[in-house]
């Protein structure tokens, strides 16, 4: 599904974010990236959703080389992936209901299947029904759930999440890491970069620990190394 082989990440100002990393995410996986602020996490996540690109190595992702892909082809290559973010991102000055349809709407699907889409979505992450509120009228909590609802509403084979329950508080850091199961369950490959490893702990799933921009370990489920 994702493999980097032998990855470098250098920014202009020389500062490396990651350096000769490879690893593998299988279909249908679900992975959390740790390590301290500034070990790559943000960094590995941006090169995924082409965001930024690498310095040096190869990127796999689907059977595609997508350190290939030209600059017209990235939003495109871009609907395969379902981006949540730590602060929402949403527009406060639309509707839920546009906050969630706009990937679709850019992808120019017909105004009754978006509608059938976003309200999906509503119901997927509990929210059914308040897709003619605000965002703003809406608690933490909530806005990320409406963050991934905007997230999956075109069924994105990857999701791909940075610090999603940085701002909660531990109950509703569980139910948000409780739906990336869900989404997970049905086949979606989900990678989560977080620094609560408490919460990562409970949930049983393969940790990916990133130190210096290398790959510092790998444990799967079971707490045994799993590169």
């Amino acid at each position: 599904m994702i493999r980097f082989q032998n990855i470098y990440k250098r920014y202009p100002n020389g500062r490396e974010a990651l350096c000769d990393l490879s690893l593998h995410i299988t279909p249908g996986e679900m992975v959390f990236l740790t390590g301290h602020s500034g070990a790559g996490k943000s960094t590995l996540l941006k090169l995924i959703a082409l965001i930024e690109r690498p310095t040096r190595g190869q990127m796999i992702v689907r059977g595609q080389n997508v350190t290939r892909i030209g600059r017209r082809r990235v939003p495109h290559y871009r609907r395969q992936i379902g981006i949540v973010f730590q602060d929402h991102k949403l527009l406060f000055d639309r509707s839920i209901y546009d906050n969630i349809a706009l990937p679709l709407v850019i992808a120019g699907l017909p105004e009754r299947e978006i509608g059938k889409r976003v309200r999906a979505a509503l119901d997927q992450v509990g929210l059914l029904g308040r897709e003619k509120r605000s965002p703003i009228e809406l608690s933490s909590g909530e806005q990320q759930r409406i963050g991934i609802a905007r997230a999956v509403v075109s069924k994105p084979p990857i999701l791909i999440a940075d610090e999603p329950t940085g701002n909660l508080d531990p109950e509703l850091s569980l139910e948000i890491m409780n739906l990336f199961k869900r989404f997970n369950a049905v086949g979606v490959t989900v990678i989560i970069a977080s620094h609560d490893l408490g919460l990562i702990e409970r949930l049983g799933n393969r940790v990916i620990r990133l130190s210096g921009g290398r790959l510092a370990a790998a444990t799967g489920p079971d707490g045994r190394d799993a590169a």
